[in-house]
């Protein structure tokens, strides 16, 4: 009976939080992007993450895809290579989705904070590396292989597949270990 209220809080909570952290992120875009239903220039300027995040791909990315010979130019959302693709880094490219429901699964599973903080603190740098790489290797497979842009169009539903496995792969054995540390402190 205990075990199925504190499943019942874990999966509650995790709704919560998720619901919560996924629309404060919408809700932070909508505010801080000039075409937004509720933008407020004050915020987008003091207070845009998701801009800063945006660049936070962008530059590493165009960094990566010089190394391969490729000339990419860049703005504050699109890099376009020269002789190659144009790619937009809209809000669904920037992985705050995946982020979200990372923080709510790490703050609704009782766990030590500073085991939270680590776990969650890991998650971040994979996600936000994964994405960096996508958007690289985006950027090169595309400029290689001209004739075949159309075929990457499900880069995004690959990219989300492919990070929430190793997302789960991580909470998986994060909880594992949080187990054992529970069995052995008991």
């Amino acid at each position: 009976m205990i075990k199925d209220k504190k499943a019942l809080k874990f999966v509650v909570s995790l709704l919560l939080f998720y619901l919560i952290f996924s629309q404060a992120n919408l809700f932070m875009n909508s505010v801080t992007s000039y075409d937004g239903k509720y933008y407020m220039p004050w915020f987008a300027e003091n207070f845009n993450y998701i801009q800063w995040l945006r660049m936070a791909i962008i530059l590493p990315s165009v960094s990566i895809i010089k190394v391969f010979g490729f000339y990419p130019i860049h703005n504050n959302s699109d890099i376009l290579i020269v002789d190659g693709p144009y790619m937009r880094i809209n809000y669904s490219c920037l992985g705050l989705g995946v982020m979200s429901f990372l923080l709510a699964f790490v703050l609704a599973y009782p766990a030590k904070a500073i085991s939270k903080i680590k776990i969650f603190i890991l998650g971040i740098l994979s996600i936000y590396i994964l994405n960096v790489l996508r958007i690289s290797i985006l950027g090169v497979l595309m400029s290689f292989f001209t004739s075949q842009r159309q075929n990457f169009k499900y880069h995004h539903e690959i990219f989300n597949i492919f990070v929430y496995i190793c997302i789960f792969s991580l909470l998986y054995f994060w909880i594992k270990r949080n187990s054992n540390r529970e069995l052995h402190n008991s």
